[in-house]
Protein backbone atom coordinates (compact mmCIF):
# COMPACT_ATOMS: atom_id res chain seq x y z
CA UNK A 1 0.00 0.00 0.00
CA UNK A 2 1.47 3.34 -1.03
CA UNK A 3 1.68 6.25 1.34
CA UNK A 4 -0.96 8.87 0.66
CA UNK A 5 -0.43 12.52 1.53
CA UNK A 6 -2.73 13.57 4.31
CA UNK A 7 -4.64 16.82 4.27
CA UNK A 8 -1.95 18.52 6.38
CA UNK A 9 0.88 17.50 4.01
CA UNK A 10 2.21 14.58 6.09
CA UNK A 11 2.13 11.05 4.74
CA UNK A 12 -0.30 8.61 6.34
CA UNK A 13 2.25 6.09 7.62
CA UNK A 14 2.96 5.38 11.24
CA UNK A 15 1.36 7.86 13.61
CA UNK A 16 4.71 9.37 14.64
CA UNK A 17 6.99 8.91 11.60
CA UNK A 18 10.68 8.07 11.81
CA UNK A 19 13.28 9.41 14.20
CA UNK A 20 16.27 11.63 13.51
CA UNK A 21 18.56 8.60 13.23
CA UNK A 22 16.39 7.26 10.40
CA UNK A 23 16.86 10.30 8.15
CA UNK A 24 18.60 9.91 4.80
CA UNK A 25 21.74 11.92 4.10
CA UNK A 26 19.85 14.00 1.53
CA UNK A 27 16.33 14.19 0.15
CA UNK A 28 12.74 14.64 1.30
CA UNK A 29 11.97 13.05 4.65
CA UNK A 30 9.74 13.15 7.73
CA UNK A 31 10.81 12.62 11.31
CA UNK A 32 9.54 12.96 14.85
CA UNK A 33 11.57 14.23 17.79
CA UNK A 34 11.97 16.62 20.67
CA UNK A 35 13.40 20.12 20.50
CA UNK A 36 16.57 20.09 22.56
CA UNK A 37 17.46 23.78 22.15
CA UNK A 38 16.64 26.91 20.17
CA UNK A 39 18.93 29.70 18.95
CA UNK A 40 17.95 33.34 18.62
CA UNK A 41 19.99 35.65 16.39
CA UNK A 42 20.96 39.17 17.50
CA UNK A 43 19.07 42.00 15.76
CA UNK A 44 22.22 43.02 13.85
CA UNK A 45 22.37 39.63 12.03
CA UNK A 46 20.27 38.31 9.15
CA UNK A 47 17.04 36.95 10.66
CA UNK A 48 16.76 33.21 11.11
CA UNK A 49 15.51 30.97 13.87
CA UNK A 50 17.02 27.56 14.50
CA UNK A 51 16.34 24.59 16.72
CA UNK A 52 18.11 21.31 17.42
CA UNK A 53 15.86 18.23 17.31
CA UNK A 54 16.78 14.91 18.93
CA UNK A 55 15.20 11.47 18.68
CA UNK A 56 12.21 10.61 20.79
CA UNK A 57 13.80 7.16 21.19
CA UNK A 58 16.07 6.30 24.11
CA UNK A 59 19.78 6.10 23.26
CA UNK A 60 20.69 2.43 23.23
CA UNK A 61 17.22 1.10 22.46
CA UNK A 62 18.14 0.88 18.79
CA UNK A 63 21.32 0.17 16.89
CA UNK A 64 23.44 3.09 15.71
CA UNK A 65 24.76 1.14 12.74
CA UNK A 66 23.49 2.18 9.28
CA UNK A 67 21.70 -0.47 7.25
CA UNK A 68 23.61 -1.36 4.05
CA UNK A 69 25.28 2.07 4.03
CA UNK A 70 22.08 3.74 2.80
CA UNK A 71 21.55 5.81 5.92
CA UNK A 72 23.94 7.46 8.31
CA UNK A 73 23.11 7.67 12.01
CA UNK A 74 22.95 11.14 13.54
CA UNK A 75 21.91 12.10 17.02
CA UNK A 76 20.71 15.60 16.10
CA UNK A 77 18.92 17.47 13.34
CA UNK A 78 19.35 21.21 12.88
CA UNK A 79 16.11 22.92 11.79
CA UNK A 80 16.37 26.44 10.37
CA UNK A 81 13.59 28.88 9.53
CA UNK A 82 15.00 31.64 7.33
CA UNK A 83 13.66 35.18 7.64
CA UNK A 84 12.11 34.49 11.04
CA UNK A 85 13.15 35.67 14.47
CA UNK A 86 10.69 33.32 16.18
CA UNK A 87 8.41 30.44 15.19
CA UNK A 88 5.15 30.08 17.19
CA UNK A 89 5.13 27.03 19.46
CA UNK A 90 8.76 26.12 18.87
CA UNK A 91 10.60 25.97 22.19
CA UNK A 92 12.78 23.50 24.10
CA UNK A 93 10.93 20.35 25.18
CA UNK A 94 8.26 20.42 22.47
CA UNK A 95 7.64 17.17 20.60
CA UNK A 96 7.01 17.67 16.91
CA UNK A 97 6.83 16.05 13.49
CA UNK A 98 8.85 17.61 10.66
CA UNK A 99 8.58 17.22 6.90
CA UNK A 100 11.13 18.74 4.53
CA UNK A 101 14.30 18.39 2.50
CA UNK A 102 17.31 17.06 4.40
CA UNK A 103 20.73 18.43 3.53
CA UNK A 104 24.10 18.57 5.27
CA UNK A 105 25.27 21.73 7.04
CA UNK A 106 28.61 21.72 8.89
CA UNK A 107 28.55 17.91 9.00
CA UNK A 108 25.07 17.63 10.52
CA UNK A 109 21.74 16.98 8.84
CA UNK A 110 19.61 20.10 8.46
CA UNK A 111 16.14 21.08 7.25
CA UNK A 112 15.38 24.59 6.03
CA UNK A 113 11.84 25.94 6.46
CA UNK A 114 10.21 22.52 7.07
CA UNK A 115 6.53 21.90 7.61
CA UNK A 116 5.96 21.08 11.23
CA UNK A 117 3.23 19.76 13.48
CA UNK A 118 3.41 20.14 17.25
CA UNK A 119 2.52 16.81 18.86
CA UNK A 120 2.88 17.79 22.52
CA UNK A 121 4.44 20.43 24.70
CA UNK A 122 5.62 20.60 28.28
CA UNK A 123 3.32 22.22 30.78
CA UNK A 124 4.82 25.10 32.74
CA UNK A 125 3.94 25.37 36.42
Amino acid sequence: MADKPARNGFADRSPLGEGVRDLPTRGRASCTGYIESVTHQPPSEQPFFSAVVVDALEHGSESLLPSKGARRPFDRLRVIWLGRTRVPGIEAGVRLRLNGMVTQLDGLPAMFNPRYEILSRQEHL
